[in-house]
């Protein structure tokens, strides 16, 4: 077991790369289930979660190499429609494989997710998708078993609250479906916009992306032509990296990012007194003259990012003032508050509500990683305690994070991985 030995109160300078959203690979690498031909992906981040997803992929048959951040990928053998556990409960997005699985082979087995610690984020929505476009569903010892031996059919799907695994793993079984599918309430989160844009690209017509509203003209059954990709920069790392600089009150610059897909956390910053300059594929922040405290509620895009609470945490405790860090889409992802409070931090949880104070002198400490954004925000506050921080159970920190020590080490920062 590893962890991670931080030694604060050290400024930050320099420059650092985005790499690809995890959280865009992912789906792309299940949407090539409903491929034809091989696909290269490009832009693929070297994280624990992309290799998991292709293990899975090529347990079912699909053959798959990385070189160069590039994953070269042909599914057209992949003979197995059955996810096993081994595999799934390790990462959530497993559950990526159902739709296309069931709409390419008309059946599949695939194990409860597992892999989290935030909540149960349950797939009801997704399996309530399938039954409405003609699937049979049981569960069972642990399985999702679903039959639809004519294919999936188009219907209108209305989602009763905003899902982004669920659209993407729906709007992937509508795309090989017979006839057209319209999705209501659909996610407009950027990994969903490029999603539809690599379905779209294979062939299928999907009108409405990026707005709530998906109409999917299905393929009856017909694999796709699919086209090489390039992934879309990680949004997430980008902020947690502003958020080091913020919280260090640095100079920093992050490239390979779109601005345009950062404005809720940049905004946010402003607010809090940071200025920046923003390139074609660059932001630099610039430090605050003061950092002052600041509300924030966490909703689906384009609002703030529940994936940035935790990170924003650690800032509050260095604002001057009072902040209210309201989360409203995970009811478990307060767990980093004890570690950050085991730092000297002041956090008082009521509900879904957290009241940070500020101007809070942390200080170093052995600390406990929960959940793959909680460990960030450790880090976080580790870069402006007095002394030394160790953080334990770092694997959450590789699921997401590429070159983790490396790009912090680029800026100025004390980090160390080393062996318990």
């Amino acid at each position: 077991m590893y962890y991670l030995s931080i030694k604060g109160k050290q400024k930050l300078k320099g420059s650092i790369r985005i790499s690809g959203a995890k959280n865009a690979a992912l789906p792309l690498l299940a949407a090539t289930l409903l491929s034809k031909n091989r696909v290269n992906i490009s832009n693929i981040p070297n994280v624990v979660d992309v290799k998991t997803l292709l293990k899975l992929l090529d347990n079912l048959g699909s053959n798959s190499n990385i070189k160069d951040g590039i994953v070269s990928i042909d599914t057209t053998k992949v003979k197995s429609a059955c996810a096993n556990y081994d595999i799934v409960r390790k990462m959530r997005a497993s559950i990526l494989t159902l739709g296309p699985l069931l709409a390419r082979f008309g059946h599949c087995e695939v194990s409860m997710p597992g892999g989290c610690a935030i909540g149960q984020r349950p797939i009801d929505l997704h399996l309530k998708a399938l039954e409405q476009m003609g699937a049979k569903i049981e569960l069972k010892q642990g399985y999702v078993v679903a039959k639809a031996p004519e294919g999936l059919k188009g219907t209108t799907i209305i989602f009763d609250k905003v899902t982004v695994t669920g659209s993407e793993n729906i709007l992937m079984a509508a795309s090989m479906a017979h006839g057209v599918t319209k999705l209501v309430n659909v996610a407009k989160e950027p990994e969903v916009v490029q999603l539809c844009e690599f379905l779209r690209d294979g062939g299928v017509k999907i009108d409405g992306i990026g707005t709530t509203n998906l109409t999917i003209f299905g393929s009856y059954g017909e694999l796709l032509d699919m086209k090489d990709i390039k992934v879309i920069p990680d949004r997430i790392e980008a902020g947690t990296y502003l958020c080091a600089g913020a919280i260090t009150n640095s100079k920093i610059t992050i490239s390979d990012v779109n601005p345009k897909q950062m404005e809720s956390i940049t905004l946010k910053l402003e607010q809090m007194g940071f200025g920046f300059e923003m390139g074609e594929n660059s932001i630099t922040l610039l430090p605050a003259q003061k950092i002052s405290a600041s509300d924030i509620e966490t909703s689906e895009y384009p609002g703030f990012p529940t994936d940035m609470q935790a990170q924003f945490m650690a800032l509050c405790t260095q604002a001057d003032g009072t902040s209210v860090i309201d989360e409203r889409l995970f009811e478990n992802r307060f767990m980093h508050v004890s570690e950050l409070t085991r730092m000297g931090a002041n956090i008082k949880l009521k509900g879904h509500s957290a009241t940070v104070e500020g101007d809070m002198k942390l200080i170093g400490a052995d600390v406990m990683a929960t959940d793959l954004r909680a460990s960030s925000a450790l880090i976080l506050a580790a870069l402006v305690a007095e002394g030394t921080t160790k953080i334990h159970r770092i694997y959450h920190l590789d699921r997401g994070y590429e070159d983790l020590e490396g790009k912090f080490s680029a800026l100025g920062a004390n980090i160390e991985r080393l062996e318990e």
